[in-house]
């Protein structure tokens, strides 16, 4: 019966939207675009590896999106350095990567392939940061952009901050919507978007008591005055 009633809930009112609203909207979109940027960053989490590997053609996800808004930044800044940074989150390593494939789509979408700089080796969001950092060794100077789904950015910029990155933050996926309102009767869609949230407030938590990140909630860095 509470099992039944907590889902009748979650079919009624917009639990889903309550719970990944705020992480949406923590970091605004970018309006005007920087006229220098030293590099682009793109978190993996756009291509199911092991599906694609077993399909032997790259399989995107709901966040596919950060791959097509890298191609259109690497286009906007020719002479940013580009890294796309993600191995594998599968429990069981050494199958594949989603480098290998998301190198494949990137080469399809006609990047040139002495651009790209692929960091394959990271599992977590965490590593992206330090793995990327280390093979990158940005210079303190340097600006990069980074993207990845709204809903991830807070702890995203959370431990690429922690790690010495100094990043603009590039949101792209929303699942949430700020003006025009809908009701759909898809528990389904509702609870996938409800275990993305509690994914991510889990997340910020556990990275935060770490010692991961620098705050419990990241947010954007007021601006000096």
């Amino acid at each position: 019966m509470a099992a039944a009633s907590g889902l009748a809930i979650c079919l009624v009112f917009p639990v889903d939207q309550w719970a990944i609203r705020p992480l949406d909207d923590r970091f605004p979109q970018v309006k005007m675009p920087p006229a220098h940027i030293d590099g682009i960053i793109v978190l993996g989490g756009s291509v199911d590896d092991v599906t694609s590997e077993d399909r032997q053609t790259p399989v995107t996800g709901t966040a596919g999106d950060r791959l097509t808004t890298f191609a259109i930044l690497a286009r906007h800044y020719p002479n940013a350095k580009l890294l796309f940074t993600g191995g594998s989150g599968d429990i069981v390593q050494g199958i594949t990567n989603e480098a290998k494939w998301v190198h494949i789509l990137f080469d399809g979408l006609g990047l040139p392939p002495d651009r790209v700089i692929y960091e394959n080796h990271s599992r977590t969001t965490r590593e992206n940061a330090t793995e990327s950092f280390a093979l990158i060794h940005p210079k303190p100077d340097e600006t990069w952009i980074l993207v990845t789904s709204a809903s991830h950015m807070p702890r995203s910029v959370g431990v690429f901050r922690k790690a010495g990155w100094h990043i603009i933050p590039w949101p792209v996926g929303y699942m949430s919507r700020d003006r025009l309102k809908s009701y759909t009767l898809s528990l389904g869609t509702r609870m996938a978007i409800l275990d993305w949230a509690a994914h991510e407030w889990i997340g910020m938590v556990a990275y935060r008591a770490h010692g991961w990140t620098d705050a419990l909630f990241p947010g954007p860095v007021p601006p000096k005055h």
